[in-house]
């Protein structure tokens, strides 16, 4: 996992994924890419209004807000104690480094097609301070780059991927999770394979999936609970906090997203509440 692309824009969600992403590149000697996106003024024409003015404001401003979030970008990864390299010394720069670019389109199709050249895209957990459209390039990152989504808390834990807790269910969407995420286990201590009855796909059970994880020379457990009652999402996240994990792994939207939206699920609970970092795939 040597590349990381942040979205930022200089909010709190982003600076806590920034900071994750600072944490998990400091490990593995990883490039950060911090990315700003410029969004096209909306105008809607009024008499009276000089239009053309109106959108180089617009634009003017849009760029100012780029200046100020870069300058943010580089004091925050410096303070993490990552290099930030300038334009056009990246290809010189060796270890743990962040870079900055900053592109014109809309925020989703930029996350979801350029992010296919990055192994974790990292964007903040949602809170009542992210801005309106985090659900839409939270999910552009999920479902259009085909990479792995690394969630940050708003508080994030002294140590990330040391011990894992996979909360399997028996899903493609799982086993393609972990396929990717294999560098990330291999590295771990310990990874502890969490399923809850009851809360399940047809598919391999939590036993089959350790040996085969440990066939891949992983330190590799089982914690197997039952539902009891609960409802499945804080079920399955409440039983892999059991294990003491500082990094979870799931495998997001098994059950459609319409009727997770409707009814609620695992991956909606955990976007909205889980407190340690998530890597998610689908």
């Amino acid at each position: 996992m040597k590349t990381i692309l942040v979205p930022f824009r200089d909010d709190a969600t982003a600076q806590a994924a920034l900071d994750l992403a600072c944490q998990a590149a400091a490990a593995r000697g990883a490039c950060i890419e911090g990315l700003f996106i410029q969004t096209a003024p909306l105008v809607y024409a009024s008499e009276g209004i000089a239009i053309g003015g109106y959108v180089t404001q617009l634009a003017d401003e849009e760029l100012r807000r780029g200046d100020e979030a870069r300058e943010r970008f580089a004091e925050q990864v410096r303070a993490n104690g990552i290099e930030f390299v300038e334009d056009g010394e990246e290809s010189a720069a060796e270890g743990a480094r962040a870079v900055w670019r900053q592109v014109d389109g809309l925020g989703e199709q930029i996350v979801g097609e350029y992010g296919r050249v990055f192994d974790l895209i990292a964007i903040g957990r949602e809170t009542e301070d992210s801005s309106p459209d985090w659900t839409v390039l939270c999910e552009a990152a999920l479902f259009e780059s085909g990479r792995l989504l690394l969630l940050a808390p708003p508080s994030l834990p002294q140590s990330f991927g040391e011990r894992i807790a996979v909360l399997w269910n028996g899903s493609t969407e799982t086993a393609r999770t972990l396929a990717a995420a294999m560098p990330l286990l291999q590295a771990a201590e310990e990874v502890v394979v969490c399923a809850v009855e009851g809360v399940h796909v047809p598919g391999p059970d939590a036993d089959r999936v350790a040996r085969g994880l440990a066939a891949n020379r992983i330190d590799v457990r089982t914690h197997v609970t039952a539902l009891d009652g609960r409802a499945p999402g804080p079920a399955v996240l409440d039983d892999a906090m059991e294990t003491g994990p500082d990094m979870l792994l799931k495998g997001a939207y098994a059950q459609s997203r319409l009727r997770q939206m409707i009814f609620g699920g695992p991956t909606r609970h955990i976007l909205k509440y889980a407190e340690l970092p998530v890597v998610m795939g689908h």
